[in-house]
């Protein structure tokens, strides 16, 4: 049987990875719509090679552009651009490999429409998670983690009752500052913080892991994609990146998920998953060629982002989103030289400290304290900026 793929944010790191898993099983999948934000050229280019049918971009102009390159192909585009793709003819899964919030709205169309989701924009289940969750148990859809941790969990949840679950371990490399000194982090380079020790990935989940703060996120995410409650869930550090989380049972074992660091591993699993193991061609990990796997505790001293997200989790409502919007743009205004690196965390500290929570939470109330948190971290930014 051949699966129809739609692949949201197609021309980012874990999109051109889902393509390489696609190359590896043209008989068995088949991508029905592409999307991409804002590298139209490239966009354009994979529509070619797979012969895709329909593409998704975010403004008219760009539509142009992929209307003249690719006449029979049909273009949406604007705000609903996302979900009308998601919910395309065909389609059997959604890879939402988007940034930040703009995940959400596709996520929940899908899933309302019963159709399964692989998830790698964390920040959907960070901001959205009670909804997200409901809406795969009222449709019978799944919900499938990409991310590595969350995948290698329910890898290794597989054949067990939640019952016989003590707690979560997700495994951190520690990022490219696991060991800097507190008075060196206050004049690391966007450089540095993108030069990560294992992980290629895209700019925003690099610098988020070098603040520790993509950690924080996943916390939040497993808490409701495995239905754990927080004090059960711990993080420790794994410099290697081989073991990519670990299940603690109650009778006192533990099952770990081992790897070598390729998101190929679990893209592919999240596609196949159900119908079992299928052969890949990436590479294998050789325990005779790892030379030792340390673990440590994280420093929430020198990385306060991991206990501000526990703190956030744990008080609920619309906390997680705000933390989640302030976030994005705080890690983006760093990327742009427009803010140290210290200044990340400070500045979603500092939104977070300044919102008042929203419960019960609606999808129109999560957008709207994503949009305040936006305007309020952009603000502060300036000021910082400003020497206030």
């Amino acid at each position: 049987m051949v699966r129809g793929l739609a692949i949201l944010g197609a021309t980012g790191s874990i999109g051109r990875q889902t393509l390489d898993v696609v190359r590896a099983h043209p008989e068995r999948l088949r991508i029905e719509v592409v999307s991409a934000y804002s590298n139209v050229n490239a966009l354009v280019a994979i529509a070619r090679e797979f012969s895709v049918r329909r593409v998704a971009v975010r403004d008219e102009q760009q539509a142009q552009i992929v209307r003249a390159a690719l006449p029979a192909v049909h273009v949406l585009w604007g705000d609903g651009a996302l979900a009308e793709a998601a919910l395309s003819t065909g389609v059997d899964l959604v890879i939402n490999a988007v940034v930040g919030a703009a995940g959400i709205k596709p996520t929940l169309a899908a899933l309302n429409a019963g159709v399964d989701v692989a998830l790698a924009n964390k920040e959907t289940v960070v901001a959205a998670g009670r909804m997200v969750v409901a809406a795969a148990e009222r449709s019978g859809a799944r919900l499938i983690p990409i991310d590595s941790e969350h995948s290698a969990i329910a890898q290794c949840l597989q054949g067990y009752r939640r019952d016989d679950v003590a707690g979560l371990l997700l495994t951190a490399s520690g990022g490219p500052f696991r060991t800097v000194s507190a008075e060196r982090l206050r004049t690391v380079t966007v450089a540095d913080a993108l030069a990560h020790p294992t992980w290629r990935m895209g700019a925003k989940n690099t610098i988020d892991s070098a603040t520790l703060m993509n950690k924080g996120l996943e916390v939040i995410e497993a808490h409701f994609l495995f239905s754990v409650p927080y004090d059960n869930i711990d993080v420790v550090v794994h410099p290697q990146s081989i073991i990519h989380s670990l299940v603690a049972f109650r009778d006192g074992s533990m099952l770990a998920q081992l790897s070598v660091p390729d998101m190929r591993l679990p893209i592919q699993y999240a596609i196949f998953g159900r119908d079992g193991r299928v052969e890949a061609p990436w590479e294998r990990l050789d325990l005779t060629q790892v030379a030792s796997l340390t673990f440590e505790a994280p420093d929430t001293v020198r990385f306060p982002a991991l206990s501000l997200a526990y703190r956030c989790g744990e008080a609920g409502g619309s906390y997680p989103a705000v933390m989640n919007a302030a976030n994005e743009v705080a890690a983006m205004a760093f990327a742009a030289g427009q803010l140290d690196f210290l200044g990340i965390v400070d500045i979603v500290e500092r939104v977070i400290d300044g919102h008042e929570s929203v419960t019960p939470l609606t999808l129109d109330d999560v957008l709207a304290v994503d949009d305040w948190a936006r305007v309020r971290a952009r603000a502060l930014i300036t000021e910082r900026g400003r020497g206030a």
